[in-house]
């Protein structure tokens, strides 16, 4: 008996129930591609440096001295491909004041001498929260308060020559 209109298949045949003729078009397995090894092989340094953009900044320009300065660090991949940058160490990005990281003038990491990876997947955008205490690190217990004045907070990513877009600054005022 056929269906209702007479043009379908058999009543007692389930229309979602694939044809054996249809196995020669089954999609074949999907091997797995180590995107971030494919981005190192393809794609040229400059170009990776180029497809990350890192900003960073702060809900206000001015703030009381001794109040803690709130920061945002934002990565973006712009291209439509995941992108892999090669760091200088495992640390793979930093924030300054004024040039000191973590606004330390000690060392406050001795990272190992290896390579780090910062992976990026298509369009991805990475944000991290940070917050300087508007204090200086003099000795590995002593901090010591900002002066009344204009401070340049920074990022980078931690690789050989992060200028451009690997790098950003805002300026924050310090006041009584």
């Amino acid at each position: 008996m056929r269906g209702l209109l007479g043009g379908g298949p058999p009543d007692d045949v389930d229309p979602f129930t694939p044809d054996d003729d249809d196995d020669e078009y089954r999609p074949q397995s999907a091997r797995s591609v180590n995107s971030g090894l494919l981005s190192r092989w393809l794609v040229p340094r400059a170009i990776r440096r180029w497809a990350i953009s890192l900003s960073i900044e702060t809900p206000q320009a001015e703030y009381e001295l001794g109040s803690a300065i709130p920061f945002r660090v934002t990565m973006k991949n712009a291209l439509p491909i995941p992108i892999t940058l090669t760091t200088r160490s495992p640390v793979l990005w930093a924030w300054t004041v004024e040039g000191l990281t973590e606004a330390s003038h000690v060392d406050q990491y001795d990272p190992p001498d290896e390579e780090g990876k910062l992976h990026f997947e298509r369009g991805e955008r990475k944000q991290f929260a940070g917050e300087w205490s508007g204090r200086f690190r003099v000795t590995e217990r002593e901090w010591e308060p900002a002066d009344p004045g204009e401070y340049a907070l920074g990022a980078h990513v931690n690789v050989d020559g992060h200028e451009g877009s690997l790098a950003d600054e805002c300026v924050v005022r310090l006041v009584r």
